[in-house]
Formats: C-alpha cells, sequence, structure tokens
C-alpha cells in the first residue's frame, strides 16, 4: 500500500534544502564581512598627526610636483650639513637618537619622503628613486643648500647612493647604514624579513595592509627589525603605527612593492668617488649583513664598520657608536671647513 504522503513529502524537503544551501554561504559571507569590519583600521586624521608627531612648528617644503614634505632642521646652525634618509616605513623620527648625538657639531636637516611620515601621499605618486631624490632636492631648495653630506638607511641609503650617482658634485660624503640595493652574493638567501614585508610581496597581502593593519603586527614587524629589544616600547610602535595609516601612506607601500628597484643600477656604484662609508649590524635580519662588504667591493676607498648584536636600526639601537663611527669618519675623510668640530 502506498500512503499519499510518499507523494508530497520529496517536493517539499527540496526546496527547503536548497534554502539552507543557499543560506549557509550567505552566512559565512556575512560573518566575513563583520570580522572584516571589525578589524578595519582606518586612517588617522592628518591634522592630530600633524600636532602630535611635528608640533606646532612642523615644517614643510612644496615641491613642483605639488610634494608636501615634512622636514626638520635641527643641530648647529653654522655647522656642516648632514641630510639624513630614514628606511621604509619608517619616519624622520628615526634620527632623533643620532641628532641629539651629532647635533652640537653638525647642522642635521632630516625628511619624510614621499608616502610616508607627515609627509604622505604625492600628487604624481612617484615612489620610486626619482620620486624620493626629487623629494631631496625640495627641500635642499627650501633651506638654499648646495651641497651636504648625505646618509641613509635601508631604503633610504638606496636613495643616498642613488643620489650620489646622480649628483656627485652635491654630495660631500656618502653615510650608508644598513644600506639597501645590493645583489645577494653567490650562495647566499634572502634573509627571512619581517612579517609585514613579507606580507606585502602577494597582491592580496598589499590589499590587506591597505584595509587591516593592526597594532600588534606593526610591533611584530618593528621587533623584526631590530635585535635590541628593549628599544621597542609603547610609543615607538604607536608612531610607527599611526604614522602608517597617515592618509597615502598605506596605498604609498602598497604601490612602492611592486615597483621596480632597477638592480641594474647597482653595477654602476662603481661610479662613486664620493667619501664613503658604510655601516652595517651584524643582526640585520631584513638585508644580509654581508651586503656591507659588497658595498666595500664596488666603491673605491670607502670604509666599513660593523656593529656587533645590533639589527637593521643602528641609529636607534646605538646611536652613540653610530655617531662616533660617523664623526671619525668624517673627521678623516674631509677638509676640516667640512668635517666640523674635532669633538661631538
Amino acid at each position: 500500500m502506498i500512503d499519499d504522503d510518499d507523494f508530497e513529502d520529496p517536493p517539499l524537503r527540496r526546496p527547503l534544502l536548497r534554502r539552507k544551501r543557499v543560506l549557509i554561504p550567505l552566512g559565512l559571507l556575512l560573518l566575513v564581512l563583520a570580522a572584516f569590519l571589525a578589524l578595519r583600521t582606518p586612517d588617522t586624521d592628518r591634522d592630530a598627526m600633524i600636532a602630535k608627531y611635528g608640533g606646532s612648528d612642523a615644517q614643510f617644503a612644496r615641491g613642483p610636483a605639488g610634494q608636501h614634505i615634512h622636514y626638520r632642521d635641527q643641530g648647529r646652525r653654522d655647522g656642516p650639513v648632514m641630510l639624513l634618509l630614514h628606511g621604509s616605513n619608517s619616519s624622520l623620527h628615526t634620527w632623533e637618537p643620532l641628532v641629539k648625538q651629532l647635533g652640537a657639531s653638525y647642522r642635521i636637516v632630516t625628511l619624510d619622503l614621499p608616502g610616508h611620515g607627515l609627509t604622505g601621499a604625492t600628487p604624481d605618486k612617484d615612489y620610486g628613486a626619482e620620486g624620493m631624490m626629487a623629494a631631496v632636492d625640495v627641500v635642499a631648495a627650501q633651506l638654499d643648500l648646495d651641497h651636504f653630506i648625505l646618509g641613509g638607511n635601508s631604503m633610504g641609503g638606496w636613495t643616498a647612493w642613488r643620489y650620489a650617482l646622480a649628483e656627485p658634485g652635491r654630495v660631500d660624503a656618502l653615510l650608508l647604514l644598513d644600506a639597501a640595493g645590493m645583489p645577494l652574493r653567490k650562495g647566499e638567501k634572502r634573509p627571512p624579513s619581517n612579517v609585514g614585508f613579507r606580507l606585502l610581496q602577494y597582491p592580496f597581502g598589499r590589499w590587506l595592509a591597505g584595509q587591516i593593519t593592526p597594532r600588534a603586527l606593526v610591533e611584530k614587524s618593528l621587533r623584526g627589525s631590530v635585535a635590541r629589544q628593549e628599544i621597542v616600547d609603547d610609543a615607538m610602535v604607536d608612531r610607527y603605527w599611526e604614522l602608517l595609516r597617515f592618509p597615502g601612506n598605506r596605498e604609498a607601500t602598497s604601490l612602492r612593492a611592486r615597483l621596480d628597484r632597477e638592480p641594474a643600477m647597482a653595477d654602476r656604484i662603481g661610479e662613486i668617488r664620493t667619501p664613503t662609508l658604510i655601516l652595517f649590524g651584524t643582526e640585520d635580519r631584513l638585508i644580509n649583513p654581508s651586503a656591507a662588504e659588497t658595498f666595500h667591493e664596488r666603491i673605491a676607498g670607502s670604509e666599513v664598520v660593523l656593529l656587533a648584536g645590533i639589527g637593521h636600526l643602528p641609529m636607534e639601537e646605538a646611536p652613540e657608536a653610530t655617531a662616533a663611527a660617523i664623526a671619525d669618519f668624517l673627521k678623516r675623510r674631509l677638509a676640516p671647513a667640512s668635517a666640523g668640530p674635532e669633538t661631538l
């Protein structure tokens, strides 16, 4: 005997199953969307950041391409000029410990490179070597600087030696602190880098980094860059985290990660005749410390200083030793008028 229910149940169950199959993915989508909205970190407020990290007397230089470059002009007003460039995702604040060490003898100019610090985005969105060097020219023009000692850390070091190639007559001496731009030596592997830079290697990671920037991730990346962990405090982490989210900086970071760093330019570095100091931390985990030897081999007359137990940021991890090495080098290699007093 066949019951009438045997004919009615299947048609009723099939739409229900179809509805369940639709509702489950929709539920997952809503869950992911809710998580994204909860974790998303918006840009910081421009005016609030300028007030906090620039102060009431924050200085900006306007360039011909509409750049608005934040800079500081500190130290001995009549001293030899030292112009210093920070690394990727950093800011001019990274040089403050060195300013305290050398400011009595040198006039020290620092700036936030395009896509960094309080400079933020530039209208032309040029975050390659040309854009970085143009920022140097903008600040130099603002301060009427014809020549200067030029130094840089990491990406800033890469910009510095590129500038020395382009404008050799303006650079009195070149200071390369854990500088980027040299090829790997035979048999070498790339260092593990920090979690932030690893994330930027992938398209989805670059998109995600522009939307979600947890403070914990910034702290982990910062700690992965230094050997002396005790220098990393809450104020330092907040500064890196908040300035990374300054309007335009995260987009600039993503664009910069896709740029061609023009590795062929490393073959021209031997053209540099400027007195050059190469200073690296032996525990650098972002750039192999052996790059110091590569720089030394390619730049005639250059000198190398290796700081034991120091990571990627020697000017913050060991400002006294870094300043002493720089002062000694400049005293010996530059004419007295350019080298400053014999003591710090």
